[in-house]
């Protein structure tokens, strides 16, 4: 196609008539040069060998034409099998959702094992510190709060965001009903505010001015008990109720309940402070007028102040320490400057506190001695290693107790590196066992009252928030809706379980999303979902905290045996959902959970699923066998599993194991994954040739692509037609994959950044070495009659994938590299220009002229062009 004269260059010729280059006369491996390739009959610009057809050559022709039909069905997408072939699968999608899924579970912490015999308590180096946070308000009794502990209190208690605002409400009011997820100090604050309303009323001189009032009265109780002053309690005191509204049968109090603990408050001069769980049962007295939210305790503040007081204490200072409370959140803390208080007797206390700090740490260290101490804290706590350890973005009260035990150990010298960083790591471990231990103790429990027998019928409200939890920890960074409408599969699936002779209620408007992201400690966050193949901004949620999500399938796997079989049901529900974020996160999660305990992975969820007649669930068994082969301790077993699979198993079974090896880790080495690919390709006159081809091309984005391209090569000059074929179809599906189709690496490396280009191109423009290489099988299909038509289809993609609809460069670098080595010789070029052409003529998307030209620009480089152009014109 010369520049000047495009529009007068002659028609288009006849389609040929040819043999297959693959015969013995054609150049092997697609090495190019001799005559015989170049004036290959194949070749579009050829004339036909002869006019006649006689009875041989026309069955000939029917023979190549069946073999073409065959070729052209193998490169078909072996996923759609189920959805019919023009049906996306949206195998971008799936991919970024397995990448998803892996980060949120490769934290390496799932096999860590954390020391404890009793996860209330735990022993590092010579800490030995106290975290049930979960401690049941039914476990305290009507009693006095020590008045050592309001001192505490008084003197150390952090303030959350908007502790002002909470106790003018309750000055004026006498009552608060105090909202907050378990563990995030709301007790510790409302003894803060009782201590201090208090001390300046009625009662102020008594030393048990602040009680617990029993839960199991309830408000109704705690009202009769204020306004008949039972056990003789003096007017102005505090009350702090704990009602238990999470076990079945336990109706959450109303309005006039409250209304009337309120006017008997009033009446004697007292107060009280009800504290309650966010969630469905609490959200109607949270929204009334004696409702309120009480935020967490900030976390930098928090473990700064604990360390300064676990120093302190190491070096023999006075203990200003509190104990804990029926919260987790004991009340320890610090000097925090309480600013837009207008109480000068609390300003008065904290100056002289502040002052007597300052001249201990001068006469007992040394100046400035504590300063560094705790700079090099400061800079202990910021350490990328110990971040990680971690893994939660925020620390409630208990969390920071020992967080801030565990830095001050280590600067003094009696906790190791190695406790440290096992201690840290055990923080989201007591998290997840706090979330699980003894759930559905309560469904025993009778309900309060007149001695009843236990009302079960409260089973799917009580497992909700325990199922969210699942979900989030198997679905994070999923949407919103997909995990919520996951986890009430859970629900249905645990009510089943824990009652299998009742159909369990099924609640249908009782979803509070802000309380299930304050009782999971998650966070929501907008991010893409994939749609139809297409990304729209959703809704996102992901737990608090990178160490969370391993920590609860830990936890559920390990200590919870009879969970498994609901969640393995509900694991067979989410393999079949048609959305790759649900499925592949799922699959992901069963690889970690079969790594557990590979023995009930393996029979429970791979095996079955690996053999089911759906290609969806046989990804997903796929999916799961390479997460396990991701641990260096199951990584023979998995290795073992797929090589019987490829060479004794069903042909679902083979399907699978095809799956697996295409991720690159379930074979020893690569010549091992091309040799099991090839033998699963082959057998049976290539009943899984497509599902290999589609395996070998995900091979192409690994390190090891040379090796995939060298044994490519191989098999094109193989003299088993079988061989040739999965050559030939998968150099066709390489230039028909999209690279993040099949690429696992994050934006930002050199494949990944081109995320939407052919990955023929992609690798033609970052790898130039396998250029050569590339062309050379790419020539093969072209001059191959049976991978022809496929072969020029491809091309003409490629050719159009030059640049954007809007004119914007798109892989015009990949083909400037690919093209001159496809074009070596004039029978290639004159191909090219007949393909341009065609795509000129085409009545659907016409090839502008200009477009025309800069793509021959680019095959032919302007030396030949001149040379090219001399030679005819003599």
């Amino acid at each position: 196609m010369a520049d000047e004269a495009v529009a007068e260059h002659p028609a288009e010729p006849a389609a040929p008539k040819a043999k297959d280059a693959r015969s013995p006369e054609a150049p092997r491996g697609g090495a190019r040069g001799d005559d015989n390739a170049k004036d290959a009959p194949d070749a579009p610009g050829s004339s036909d060998a002869s006019d006649a057809a006689d009875a041989e050559a026309a069955e000939r022709e029917k023979e190549r034409e069946r073999a073409a039909d065959r070729f052209k069905d193998r490169t078909r997408d072996p996923l759609a099998e189920e959805q019919g072939e023009e049906e996306p699968t949206d195998a971008a999608a799936a991919t970024r959702a397995r990448r998803s899924g892996q980060k949120l579970l490769a934290s390496g912490r799932d096999l860590i094992g954390f020391d404890r015999s009793d996860v209330g308590r735990l022993h590092i180096g010579d800490i030995n510190i106290g975290l049930d946070a979960r401690r049941s308000g039914l476990s305290m009794r009507d009693g006095p709060v020590p008045e050592e502990e309001l001192l505490r209190i008084r003197r150390t208690h952090i303030e959350p965001e908007g502790y002002v605002r909470l106790r003018r409400a309750l000055e004026a009011r006498r009552l608060l009903v105090l909202g907050g997820a378990p563990g995030t100090g709301r007790a510790s604050t409302a003894l803060a505010l009782l201590e201090e309303v208090t001390r300046g009323g009625e009662g102020g001189q008594n030393s048990e001015r602040v009680r617990r009032a029993d839960p199991e009265k309830g408000v109704r109780g705690l009202a009769t008990q204020v306004m008949e002053r039972e056990g003789g309690h003096p007017r102005g005191t505090g009350y702090l109720l704990e009602p238990a509204l999470d076990r079945p049968g336990t109706l959450p109090p109303d309005g006039m309940d409250l209304d009337q603990l309120a006017s008997a408050l009033a009446q004697q001069g007292s107060y009280a402070v009800v504290v309650v769980s966010v969630g469905s049962a609490a959200n109607p007295l949270l929204a009334g007028r004696y409702g309120a939210i009480c935020p967490p305790a900030p976390t930098r503040e928090l473990v700064a102040v604990r360390l300064r007081q676990r120093l302190e204490e190491e070096h023999g200072d006075p203990v200003r320490v509190g104990g804990g409370d029926g919260d987790g959140g004991s009340g320890l803390g610090g000097h925090a400057d309480r600013g837009r208080d207008t109480d000068r007797d609390r300003h008065s206390d904290r100056r002289e506190g502040r002052t007597r700090d300052t001249a201990r740490d001068t006469d007992r260290y040394g100046a400035g001695s504590l300063s560094r101490l705790l700079e090099r804290a400061a800079e202990l706590r910021e350490d990328p290693e110990v971040t990680e350890a971690v893994g939660l973005d925020d620390l409630r009260p208990a969390e920071a107790e020992l967080f801030a035990s565990l830095l001050a150990g280590h600067l003094l010298g009696s906790v190791s590196r190695e406790e440290l960083l096992s201690g840290c790591r055990g923080l989201a471990a007591v998290q997840a066992y706090e979330w699980f231990a003894g759930v559905d103790r309560a469904l025993a429990a009778p309900p309060p009252g007149d001695g009843r027998a236990p009302v079960r019928s409260g089973t799917a409200a009580l497992f909700h928030p325990v199922a969210f939890r699942i979900a989030l920890a198997v679905l994070g960074g999923a949407s919103h809706s997909a995990v919520s409408a996951a986890a009430h599969l859970l629900t249905w699936e645990l009510s089943v379980q824990s009652d299998p002779d009742s159909t369990p209620a099924r609640p249908l408007f009782c979803d509070d999303p802000e309380s299930d992201l304050a009782l999971s400690r998650a966070r929501p966050d907008n991010g893409p979902v994939d749609v139809a193949g297409a990304e729209v901004t959703g809704r996102l949620i992901f737990y608090r905290g990178t160490a969370l999500p391993a920590a609860v399938l830990a936890e559920l796997w390990d200590r919870h045996f009879p969970v498994r079989a609901p969640v393995v049901r509900w694991l067979r529900l989410l393999a079949d959902d048609p959305r790759p974020q649900v499925s592949m996160r799922a699959a992901v999660a069963a690889g970690e959970l079969s790594v557990r305990d590979f023995e009930h992975g393996y029979a429970e969820l791979v095996r079955p699923l690996a053999d089911a007649p759906t290609p969806r669930r046989r990804v997903f068994a796929a999916t799961a066998l390479d997460q396990a082969a991701g641990h260096a301790s199951h990584r023979r077993a998995v290795r073992k599993v797929v090589e019987d699979w490829s060479r004794h198993g069903t042909p679902a079974l083979r399907w699978t194991a095809a799956m697996a090896l295409g991720y690159g880790r379930s074979a020893d080495s690569m010549d091992d994954t091309l040799d099991a690919l090839a033998r699963i390709g082959v057998r049976d006159d290539g009943e899984q040739l497509a599902v290999a081809s589609l395996n070998l091309v995900r091979l192409l984005t690994l390190p090891e692509c040379a090796t995939v391209l060298r044994r490519l090569a191989d098999w094109t000059g193989h003299h088993g037609e079988e061989y040739q074929d999965l050559a030939l179809v998968s150099i066709v599906r390489l230039a028909l994959t999209d690279v993040d189709e099949v690429l696992d690496d994050e934006p930002g490396t050199p494949l990944g950044d081109r995320g939407d280009w052919p990955l023929l191109l992609a690798l033609a423009a970052t790898r130039p070495e396998l250029t050569g290489k590339l062309a050379d099988l790419f020539w093969t299909a072209l001059n191959t009659a049976r991978s022809r038509d496929v072969a020029f289809d491809a091309l003409e993609t490629l050719l159009r994938s030059a640049s954007r609809k809007d004119g914007s460069e798109w892989t015009r670098e990949g083909l400037a590299a690919l093209l001159p080595a496809l074009t070596a010789e004039e029978h290639d070029r004159r191909r090219l220009d007949w393909l341009l052409r065609r795509m000129m003529r085409d009545q659907d998307r016409p090839l502008t002229e200009e477009r025309a030209r800069a793509l021959w620009r680019l095959a032919v480089p302007a030396r030949q062009r001149r040379s090219e152009e001399e030679e005819s014109h003599g």
